[in-house]
This record gives structure tokens, sequence and C-alpha cells, in this order.
């Protein structure tokens, strides 16, 4: 087969969304020897990088990339807006085009289109996004619902999510593909960040955004840090997003300066230390598609705190404590028993190992490559 597949947010400062895609792709050059690949660079009329962006790369000869040079929001547009035929023809005559990136092609005369699903935060929480934002995701999962032969959806929510939403799509035509963590439990990075102590610091990871719950959460520390004995720092390590420009103001106006340490994005290396290091994950986000930071700090058998909505309590199963997010004083009261409940700590650790193998990037792969063949050889 011959498979367009999009790399375009897989850039230095990726986030969910390209994570996902790199590790996929990354594990797909390891175990599909038939197949060959074009990776797309560029790929929909939202998201477009220029020359010197640095994406996924491989020097395996079945992975070839694929510059679409769109230097404009109008070139893109432009671009996918011409008729099939032409359109498949430039993409490369492939037997299916794989999106990552919430953008779905129009229906094509012979490519299959593969389409993957990761949230619909938008529609449940429009308020934690911008206009721009709402507009561009909404405008994909709806062609998606229209043109993709198949969806595959990065957690059970997120299946059941779009169902809802379009229940015309047929349901044997969307199943899951899970992702898995990038990390594994071992010796890295011997240096130290901050001078933060070895399991003695809260752990918080992800594009700091109205979605991720940040402004409670530092509610919460801040009653903690009055209550509590044990007063460890809490540790952000993920870049400033949108609408939350206010965030430092918050942390002095709760006089939290000297115990908040705001890192923005982190390398790979220092982030496996920031996981192998915490005392306990803090999570307490308001919607997830899946929640790979969760994920990640199970691997490491880190207790985790997080929310009990949307997709987080398929991926924490027995391996954290689910609170409300909406409350402040259940993540107060859940840190307090993290920070008390020594054997309830050990049984989390066990627990989080346990939970942390069911996910599998190898797993995923290879999922995705029967769907490849039943999509192009039944469809």
């Amino acid at each position: 087969m011959k498979i367009g597949f999009d790399i375009s947010q897989t850039g230095q400062h990726k986030a969910g969304c390209g994570f996902y895609t790199e590790n996929l792709i990354n594990m797909l050059t390891w175990i599909d020897t038939d197949n060959k690949y074009s990776l797309y660079e560029n790929f929909g009329d939202n998201i477009w990088n220029n020359a010197d962006t640095q994406l996924f790369t491989t020097t395996h000869p079945h992975f070839q990339a694929f510059t679409l040079n769109h230097s404009t929001h109008h070139e893109a547009k432009t671009f996918w807006r011409q008729n099939s035929t032409h359109l498949e023809k430039t993409l490369g005559k492939m037997d299916i085009i794989h999106s990552n990136n919430f953008f779905c092609p129009p229906k094509m005369n012979h490519t299959k289109i593969i389409y993957t699903l990761y949230d619909l935060s938008f529609l449940e929480y429009p308020e934690c996004t911008t206009e721009q934002n709402r507009i561009a995701c909404f405008d994909g999962i709806f062609k998606a619902s229209l043109h993709a032969d198949f969806i595959i959806a990065i957690s059970e929510f997120s299946r059941n999510h779009f169902l809802k939403i379009f229940p015309h799509y047929p349901k044997e035509r969307i199943c899951v593909i899970y992702p898995a963590s990038r990390f594994k439990n071992s010796s890295a990075y011997p240096g130290t960040l901050l001078k933060l102590s070895p399991g003695k610091f809260w752990l918080n990871v992800g594009t700091i955004e109205p979605r991720k719950n940040i402004k409670r959460m530092l509610f919460s520390y801040a009653k903690f840090k009055a209550r509590s004995k044990k007063n460890y720092p809490l540790v952000f390590a993920g870049k400033l997003g949108w609408l939350s420009d206010d965030i430092h103001s918050l942390i002095h106006t709760l006089n939290l300066q000297n115990d908040v340490h705001l890192l923005g994005y982190v390398n790979n290396d220092q982030l496996h230390w920031l996981y192998k290091n915490c005392f306990c994950l803090l999570y307490p986000s308001l919607f997830e598609g899946f929640g790979l930071p969760i994920l990640e700090a199970l691997t490491f058998g880190k207790p985790v705190i997080s929310s009990n909505v949307s997709s987080i309590p398929e991926i924490v199963g027995d391996a954290g404590i689910l609170i409300n997010p909406l409350l402040e004083d259940e993540l107060l009261n859940a840190m307090h028993r993290m920070s008390t409940d020594i054997d309830y700590r050990k049984y989390l650790k066990k627990t989080a190992e346990i939970q942390s193998k069911k996910f599998s990037w190898e797993k995923s792969a290879k999922a995705l490559l029967e769907i490849y063949t039943t999509v192009v050889v039944s469809l």
C-alpha cells in the first residue's frame, strides 16, 4: 500500500496530538516492512510549517518526506479546495491518507481517508479555547463525519462522544487505538532541575490553558500549603497556552511565587527526570480525549490525582485518586491523603505499574496496520 501520513504537528514544541503522531509513525518504521509512506509535512488549511520547522525524520527508505510548500493560509486553502481528481494526483495517488491534526480532506475518488479523533472538548468547554480554534476543530471533525472512510479514536470516551454528536456515522467504522507512554522507567538525565529534591515536589505536565484547570489547582494548592506541614513545591512543565496570560499575577496574588515553578516547555530528558522524581502528578483537567501525562506518570509508578470526567477514569483505572475537578476541596483532600497515607501510596505505586503495561505503541501500531489493510481491501 501507498500511505500518506500527516506529520504536521510533530514539530519541536509538540503537544499531545504531535506525540501521538510521532510515536505511532516511529513504531511503524520498525514493524512495517511492506508499505510505503509519504510523510506530509504540511497538511490542511489551518496548520502549515516553515521550511526550518523540525518535524519527525527517519532514514528508513520506505518513509519519505512530502512537502507542500504553503507559506500562507490563503495558499493552503486554495490547495485543499481543488477538485478531488487533481488533489489526489498532487498528493501522490495514495491508497490511504491518514489525517492527524483535526483537518479532514474532502472525499476522494480512489484514496481512502483515515481520520484520528482526539476529543471534542471545544463543544463541552467552548470558553476554554479561542474562536479560531473552535471553528477549525469543529470544521475538521464535522467533515470527518461526512468524508472519512474510517475514524480512529484515542479513547473509548472519545469514540462514544463522537457517535453521540454524529449518530449517522457507522459505528463499525470507528475504533479505538490508544496512545502509550514515550518513556521507560530507567535511568536518565543525571542532573536536577531548579535544585528540586527527588520525591519532594508535586508535578503538573501539559500546556497551561483553561481546560487544564490550572487556576483551580493553584487555589487548592494555596489551601493545602496553609494547612499542611509537608509543603512541597508545585512544578509546572509546559508552555503557556491561550487565555492564560494572568497565571503569573494569580501566583503572586496567592503568595505562591516561592512555591510554584513554571518551567515552560521541557525536553524529553528533563521530563523523564521530573516524572521519575516527583511525589505525585496533579492533573485535575476539566476534559481529556486521553490524558497522556497521566499514563506517563503511571509508567514510573507514580501516584496520580486526576479528574473523574471524560476519558480520565478509563486511563487511570485504580491507580490514582479521582476527584470532581470543579471542587477545590476535593483536590485539597486528595492531596492530604496522598501526603499522609503511606500504605495507600504503596498500593498506588504497584497498581500504577500494572495499569501502565496495558498500553503499548507496538500494539497500537499493529492495530493500525490491520485497519489500513481492512480499509483498502473491504471498503
